[in-house]
């Protein structure tokens, strides 16, 4: 069933991805029309996590910031499917970097880097700084459950000297990478809420007590990597810009929560100033007012 899925909706794909930005993007358009009106994807929940961020924001103002997103999430949708053909070229042009040199100046003196990002504005181009860089990047990923999409989303990673590492063994990679002296930047999309029964670490988020993944810190802490926070605005339709901002320089030398902290600090200010680039489609908010009785289940569970 996997491979019938798969074999039906790649042609389209690939078509897709041949076709030029202007013409995707009047996909993308009608797309907003069908996502935002009619199939109302996932209307409720944008619509609370919005309210829960921004509650002085009027409903006026929250519907206007509801609307950008829905347009900015077809377009983002669009450039996914375009990451299947776009050429080295018209990647440099569409996703540039302000301050590139901080990779790069890591790299030289062989020291990687964890680069910590959220889902924000065009995470999935990010792969674009490999073109900047000598030595293949890893990200941190979970598995897609088609195992010939997840083959797919490797492939075109791979093209860009970006090796794709299932969550789950990143440790163990990072770990041969520090005994091989393997140099390279991991990038972890770190803004996921974590399940109830891992969510020991809490901190402030957009107004509220939030959990955070805390796996980037753990690793940036026990093989002393440096820290980049990557942030990213959108200049304008299908043309971004990153910025890198340093968290810490060696991660051993780091407080506990301090990475983390800095990470959610830096993502916030961000949002703050462009809300509508954020994927509000996760359920970012769904621990909120839960953390004494989440933390008294965990540590419960943990000395039992």
């Amino acid at each position: 069933m996997q491979f019938i899925l798969y074999i039906l909706v790649y042609p389209v794909i690939w078509l897709l991805s041949k076709l030029p930005f202007k013409a995707l993007y009047f996909i993308s358009d009608c797309a907003f029309v069908i996502v935002y009106r009619i199939a109302r994807y996932r209307k409720k929940t944008v619509r609370f996590n919005l309210t829960t961020a921004f509650p002085e924001k009027s409903l006026n103002e929250i519907h206007e910031i509801e609307k950008k997103f829905y347009h900015h999430l077809c377009d983002i949708f669009i450039e996914m499917v375009k990451s299947l053909s776009i050429t080295e070229q018209e990647l440099k042009k569409r996703f540039q970097f302000s301050n590139v040199q901080l990779m790069k100046d890591y790299e030289n003196n062989n020291h990687s880097v964890m680069m910590m990002l959220g889902h924000y504005a065009s995470y999935e181009w990010m792969f674009a700084l490999q073109l900047y860089l000598k030595n293949p990047g890893h990200a941190l990923y979970k598995v897609i459950r088609n195992k010939y999409f997840d083959q797919l989303v490797r492939n075109i990673r791979g093209k860009w000297r970006a090796m794709l590492v299932p969550s789950k063994n990143a440790m163990r990679i990072i770990n041969r990478h520090k005994k091989d002296q393997t140099i390279t930047t991991y990038g972890f999309v770190a803004d996921q809420a974590p399940k109830a029964n891992r969510s020991d670490f809490w901190t402030s988020f957009l107004g509220h007590e939030l959990p955070f993944q805390t796996g980037a810190e753990r690793a940036a802490k026990a093989y002393d990597l440096a820290v980049v926070f990557f942030g990213t605005t959108k200049v304008k339709r299908g043309h971004y810009k990153g910025t890198f901002t340093l968290l810490a320089e060696n991660g051993a030398k780091t407080s506990e929560g301090e990475i983390t902290t800095a990470f959610a600090k830096a993502l916030e200010k961000q949002i703050l100033e462009r809300p509508e680039l954020y994927l509000w489609t996760h359920k970012r908010f769904k621990h909120i007012g839960q953390k004494e009785e989440i933390l008294a289940q965990y540590f419960k569970r943990k000395n039992a």
